[in-house]
């Protein structure tokens, strides 16, 4: 059947693209995925691989029954996604979190899609709006879409680009981290109790933190880039820092949950904890220390942190401008753009933040996409469910006016339908989301 159906054109390698593609060829449509790595490469990236994960090696909580991202998790799982399946393939521990290796958690989806017979990936930019002869055509740019496909988006919206700055934390070798000071433990010994690495700092030793970050060498703006907002889902740790001296101990310095064993009466008045970023187990990254300060100041100030003064630095922090478009205004329910139909957008370009929220979108949009070319019917999830929370916040429940990126959370679901006790809340929603999303799942014909 598939030599009779015309390819689909996906742009963009990242997630969402490959999850977007192997949604497609799963439904016996031929794909055509367009990359520009390593034609033109990135401010983040570092390799040409698809599906790399920039950011952070983590796809946060895995809890599905209290967790609203893990209950996406899990939906994604039974839609059969790509991405859930490397993950799951390629996890380190990261306590109660789904964290993974990155090299080897993209090199699986670049196999699996490399070697599919539907499959062709196309190495080269796409400068200009896909042309009329490919279609209905997917765009997962992500939020480092090139400047000259940006701009062409922009003119066919004929609306403002929103974007913001996301930035990146350093990553440690291990066997540089000095466990005379620093012991494993994760906060209230959750997932197997010993996933994070923790260095201990006193109320001396955070606050000279807090001074050296404040006044710490930053990264210059270009004129250009001066008045575009953060995302506070990923704030650099100096502007934390900005917000006021208790900030990181209310944060990502939370003491809380942890005992240092070595004297375990005296409670540290903040914690500066790293997580697995390989398999291996060979790297750690600084959670929370994402950071726009220059390379030569972060590997001073980062080394004042006890457990950390001889750290090797695999990577150092760094920053990127993202780019997203008012999804509430130019995306109808289904993704298309209202003024292009044959354009549809998925992942963080959108207005979603986070892996595996880009990822979801991807997925639906190639469910989308596999209908519409086969000419049968694909009922969106419920909005009860966690998948179809996030679609309805980014095609219509969003306030277009001030639309900015969203992680799944609770407060995306409609209200429950009963009085439950607060402790009781987030397994209501989540016992509601199972029941709609396997009623739902089970009448799906396509």
């Amino acid at each position: 059947m598939s030599e009779n159906i015309k390819p689909v054109h996906v742009v963009g390698g990242g997630l969402a693209g490959s999850e977007a593609t192997w949604q497609l060829v799963s439904k016996g449509i031929p794909v055509v995925l367009h990359e520009m790595r390593p034609v033109r490469g990135t401010d983040a990236h570092l390799t040409d691989g698809l599906a790399e994960l920039v950011c952070s090696n983590s796809f946060r909580s895995d809890d599905a029954d209290n967790n609203a991202v893990g209950l996406l998790h899990k939906e994604m799982r039974e839609l059969g996604s790509l991405i859930m399946e490397s993950a799951d393939a390629n996890k380190v521990p990261a306590g109660g979190a789904l964290a993974v290796d990155r090299n080897e958690f993209s090199a699986y989806v670049q196999d699996k899609l490399e070697n599919h017979p539907l499959v062709t990936v196309s190495r080269e930019e796409v400068t200009g709006l896909p042309p009329a002869e490919w279609g209905n055509t997917l765009i997962a740019t992500g939020p480092l879409t090139s400047p000259e496909l940006a701009a062409a988006v922009h003119e066919a919206t004929g609306a403002d680009a929103l974007s913001f700055f996301d930035a990146i934390a350093p990553i440690v070798y291990k066997d540089s981290i000095n466990f005379d000071i620093a012991w494993f433990q994760s906060r209230y010994d959750k997932g197997e109790g010993s996933d994070y690495i923790n260095c201990p700092l006193t109320e001396e030793q955070y606050y000279t933190l807090i001074r050296e970050l404040n006044e710490g060498g930053k990264t210059e703006f270009k004129e250009w880039e001066k008045d575009t907002p953060y995302f506070d889902g990923c704030l650099p740790i100096e502007v934390m820092a900005e917000r006021g001296p208790e900030t990181l101990r209310y944060g990502p310095m939370k003491p809380v949950g942890l005992t240092n064993p070595r004297d375990p009466e005296v409670k540290p008045y903040a914690i500066v904890q790293l997580r697995q970023d390989n398999k291996l187990g060979t790297l750690y990254n600084i959670v929370g220390f994402q950071t726009k300060l220059k390379y030569a100041e972060q590997t001073r100030i980062f080394k004042t942190i006890p457990g950390l003064e001889n750290a090797e630095f695999a990577r150092l922090g760094g920053l990127h401008r993202n780019t997203f478009i008012n999804s509430p205004v130019v995306l109808d329910d289904q993704f298309r753009l209202k003024s292009v139909p044959r354009l549809r957008f998925a992942g963080q370009v959108t207005g979603v933040e986070g892996y595996v929220e880009s990822t979801a979108i991807g997925l639906l949009a190639g469910r989308f996409m596999a209908a519409e070319r086969l000419e049968k019917a694909f009922t969106p999830p419920p909005v009860t469910t966690a998948l179809g929370a996030l679609m309805g916040h980014i095609t219509g429940g969003a306030d277009a006016e001030t639309f900015q990126p969203m992680n799944v959370n609770f407060g995306l679901f409609p209200p429950l339908e009963q009085r439950v006790k607060k402790k009781e809340r987030k397994q209501a929603y989540t016992q509601r989301a199972f029941a709609a999303f396997d009623a739902w799942k089970a009448d799906l014909s396509f």
